[in-house]
């Protein structure tokens, strides 16, 4: 663990809900146990939080499952989205209804680690204004990920840090944490897909906020299918990335967080490289 930064030292305010937002499409098998596992992670640490469940539209049991879990756990908050589905605007929809001051974007089907969740938790904690993940450094890993996917999220993400100048290397991945204020500060959020994945932390790292890096897990899903088509998502992702080049070159800094100084954004990438070093 690295020091926070001095410019940090005024944003330590403690957090008071952790919100988990969890896009779920046709995941009947699997939502329960997430669900359960989650709050029982997050309780054991004493930690406050909610769950917000979006169901984008799934035409199984998972809204029936949900309501039957509500019963079981009181912290869990199902919410449809009843507009255009898709896995970007059920995240927003799920922002929307969130209640805390922290949000953790996680997905439905276990392939995230809940304890990974209190370590965002106490990133976030530090100051921070969002905690990234990667799942491709020391101490992270994968389990039982698909080869040519795999092939292709390394690629893409080399084309990502070269594109932005970061040594983030797993922007791709949707299990990251944010502040409120960080949230907010990155809408007008546009992409409607899984796109929205690399528009988040792109705006956190484009815009001047503080962001930290932890190595995570990943485990291919048990149940289900998986939601992700990747013949459908390179011209959006590619669409998604231009829009934010274009900001961090040619905006001027009119989107740039105004409270954090200049050499505090610039010491993200070594602060993240740091504190797993």
């Amino acid at each position: 663990m690295s020091q926070l930064p001095d410019s940090l030292d005024a944003e330590r305010t403690p957090l008071q809900l952790l919100s988990v937002v969890i896009p779920a499409r046709n995941e009947e098998a699997c939502i329960r146990s997430t669900v359960e596992h989650l709050d029982l992670e997050l309780r054991l640490n004493s930690i406050p939080h909610e769950i917000v469940v979006v169901d984008d539209g799934s035409t199984d049991q998972t809204w029936e499952v949900l309501q039957r879990t509500r019963q079981a756990v009181p912290s869990l908050h199902p919410v449809q989205n009843l507009g255009l589905h898709g896995f970007g605007r059920a995240v927003i929809t799920g922002l929307n209804h969130m209640s805390g001051d922290a949000v953790v974007i996680m997905m439905a089907d276990e392939s995230d680690d809940c304890r990974d969740v209190v370590r965002y938790w106490q990133v976030l904690n530090e100051g921070y204004d969002a905690a990234f993940g990667s799942r491709f450094m020391k101490g992270g890993g994968v389990i039982d990920y698909p080869k040519f996917k795999l092939l292709l999220n390394r690629i893409f993400n080399r084309i990502i840090q070269a594109l932005f100048h970061i040594r983030l290397n797993d922007t791709t991945n949707a299990f990251k944490a944010y502040r409120r204020t960080a949230i907010d500060g990155c809408r007008p959020l546009i992409a409607p897909h899984f796109n929205l994945t690399v528009e988040l932390p792109l705006k956190i790292i484009v815009r001047g906020y503080s962001w930290s890096v932890i190595p995570i897990t990943w485990r291919n899903r048990r149940a289900g299918e998986a939601k992700l088509k990747l013949t459908e998502m390179g011209s959006r992702y590619l669409f998604i990335c231009l829009y934010l080049w274009l900001e961090k070159y040619f905006s001027r800094g009119d989107y740039h967080k105004e409270t954090v100084a200049q050499p505090a954004a610039a010491h993200n990438d070594a602060a993240a490289i740091e504190k797993v070093g």
